[in-house]
């Protein structure tokens, strides 16, 4: 799912970096040293807020017309491009299916013992992500 979000972008003259308001999604504020990194960094946090709000059960906030955004003195509109399929892919918290091949003899262990393997794969994976981002 593609969805389109006009924003507000404001350069700040003294720094050079812009500051990014998305008016359709409340509190979704995001910036950048240049104009490229503000409309990167503008897409991936409006991306993050829709997610939320579609892993919540509510509906995308339908966007407003283009036309109808008046940013404030010294502002521009322009639109973020969110391709909500790749985001959740990537980021999203929907559980994704993988088999796995392991010796008869482990899964026999692993039976007797009432271990969920789902459980351990995951709890190993977050702890290696963890130690590797930290």
């Amino acid at each position: 799912m593609k969805l389109v979000y006009p924003a507000c972008f404001y350069l700040d003259s003294e720094t050079g970096e812009y500051a990014v308001e998305v008016p359709d999604l409340p509190g979704c504020v995001s910036g950048g040293a240049s104009l490229a990194e503000a409309v990167e960094m503008a897409v991936d946090a409006a991306s993050g807020w829709v997610l939320t709000e579609l892993e919540d059960g509510k509906p995308a906030p339908k966007a407003s017309d283009i036309k109808a955004i008046r940013p404030e003195k010294g502002g521009f509109v322009s639109v973020l491009v969110l391709d909500m399929g790749a985001y959740a892919e990537k980021f999203g918290n929907k559980a994704v299916r993988k088999n796995l091949t392991i010796p008869a003899w482990l899964n026999t262990f692993a039976e007797e013992n009432h271990i969920n393997f789902s459980k351990v794969l995951q709890e190993t994976l977050t702890g290696l992500y963890q130690k590797k981002n930290a």
